[in-house]
C-alpha cells in the first residue's frame, strides 16, 4: 500500500505480469486537474494490452481508459468543480492538425489515448488535462464509466445516419456491438445483431429487445432469408476480425453503407463489382467526439441505458490484478466489468 506522497497503481509491467505500486503522487500542472478516479470500465483494449496484442503501446504502462473521475483539486477560476465526479473524455489531441481544425479530434494525427499511449485511470490518483472532463450532473460513477465505451457506438451510428425505419445489422455483440446496437435503436432504426456465440445474442435480445441472427457458416443465406435477399441498408462491424469485416460486404444492401467500428492489423479485402454494383458506402468509425458523449449521457438521464444490465462483473484496484487475468479467458456471461476505487 502507498504511503503519505505514494499513490497506488495497477501497472501492466510487461504482457501478462499485473502488480499494484506504489508511485510519487502526481504534481498537477497548469491546465490540468488532479482527480480521484471512482470507477473505471475494463475494456477490450485493457485485456489486449495485458495479452500483449495491443499495436500502439509501451510498458509498463497504467491502463484505464472508461473513467468516472473526481475532481480533487483544479485551477483558479476553473469549471471544474472539487468532489464532483465526471466522465472523461480519454482522447488527448493537438488542437491543430488537419483532423482538429476540421471539428474530428477523434482521429488527430497526433492522439495520444490516457491508459494506452500514456498511463491511465487504474490508479488512486492522476492528472490529466481539464478540457478533458465532461460534465454529467446527476449521473453515479458507475453510469459515468459506461459513457465512453458507449460513446463509441454512438459515434459509429451517427456515422451511419440510422434513420427511422432502416434495417440495420450490427456484427458482433460484444460491448461495442450492444452500444452501436442499442443507439442504432434509439435513432429508429429495426436492429438485428449477429454473433457466433448463441449465449451473446441470448443476453443481446433480452437486454435490447433485438432481433438475432447467427453468424459463421451459412450466415448469408440467413440474412437473405430475413430481407427478401435485399440485405440491410446499415451494417456496422464491431467484431474485430478480418474475415467477419470481409464478409460483412455481403449482407450491405444495395444503396446501403458499411461502418467498420473494430480495427485489425490484417489487410481487408473485398470483391469491386459487389461494392460497386450495388454503390455501397464505406465507413471508418473511430472513437467519438464530444457530440457522442453528450448524446449517451442524455440518453442515461433519460433512463434509456439498461446500465445494470451491461455492467456484469466488478473488482477492486487490488483485486484487479488477478481478475483481469482471470476474465482475459473466462469471459461467459461478461458484458462490461467495472473496477471500484472507494
Amino acid at each position: 500500500m502507498a504511503t503519505a506522497g505514494q499513490i497506488d497503481a495497477l501497472v501492466c509491467v510487461n504482457p501478462g505480469e499485473l502488480r499494484v505500486e506504489s508511485r510519487p503522487s502526481p504534481q498537477r500542472k497548469e491546465g490540468e486537474v488532479l482527480v480521484r478516479p471512482r470507477r473505471v470500465g475494463i475494456c477490450g483494449t485493457d485485456f489486449h494490452i495485458y495479452e500483449g496484442k495491443h499495436p500502439f503501446l509501451e510498458y509498463p504502462r497504467v491502463m484505464g481508459h472508461e473513467l468516472a473521475v473526481e475532481v480533487v483539486e483544479a485551477p483558479e477560476g476553473s469549471r471544474a468543480r472539487v468532489g464532483e465526479v465526471y466522465v472523461v473524455n480519454p482522447y488527448l489531441s493537438c488542437g491543430t492538425c488537419i483532423a482538429c481544425r476540421s471539428g474530428k479530434p477523434n482521429c488527430c494525427a497526433a492522439i495520444s489515448v490516457l491508459g494506452v499511449h500514456q498511463d491511465g485511470g487504474m490508479t488512486s490518483l492522476f492528472t490529466m488535462p481539464e478540457k478533458n472532463l465532461v460534465s454529467a450532473e446527476g449521473l453515479s460513477p458507475e453510469e459515468c464509466a459506461t459513457v465512453e465505451f458507449l460513446a463509441i457506438g454512438a459515434h459509429a451510428v451517427r456515422r451511419g445516419a440510422v434513420s427511422e425505419g432502416e434495417r440495420v445489422l450490427v456484427i458482433g455483440a460484444g460491448p461495442i456491438g450492444l452500444g452501436a446496437a442499442l443507439f442504432a435503436g434509439l435513432s429508429g432504426g429495426d436492429v438485428t445483431m449477429m454473433d457466433l456465440d448463441a449465449d451473446r445474442l441470448e443476453t443481446a435480445q433480452s437486454i435490447l429487445g433485438v432481433k438475432t441472427v447467427k453468424g459463421g457458416e451459412g450466415a448469408l443465406a440467413r440474412v437473405q432469408e430475413r430481407t427478401q435477399a435485399e440485405g440491410y441498408t446499415v451494417v456496422f462491424d464491431a467484431t474485430g476480425n478480418a474475415r467477419s469485416i470481409e464478409a460483412g460486404f455481403d449482407f450491405v444492401a444495395p444503396g446501403g453503407r458499411y461502418v467498420l467500428v473494430s480495427v485489425v492489423k490484417e489487410t481487408i479485402t473485398f470483391k469491386d463489382p459487389l461494392f460497386h454494383g450495388r454503390e455501397m458506402t464505406l465507413y471508418g468509425s473511430r472513437n467519438a467526439t464530444s457530440e457522442d458523449f453528450e448524446r449517451v449521457i442524455a440518453a442515461i438521464r433519460e433512463g434509456r441505458v439498461p446500465v445494470e444490465s451491461l455492467v456484469t462483473h466488478r473488482t477492486t484496484l487490488a483485486g484487479a490484478a488477478t481478475d483481469i487475468p482471470l476474465w482475459t479467458i473466462q469471459k461467459d456471461g461478461l458484458i462490461k466489468a467495472m473496477l471500484a476505487i472507494d
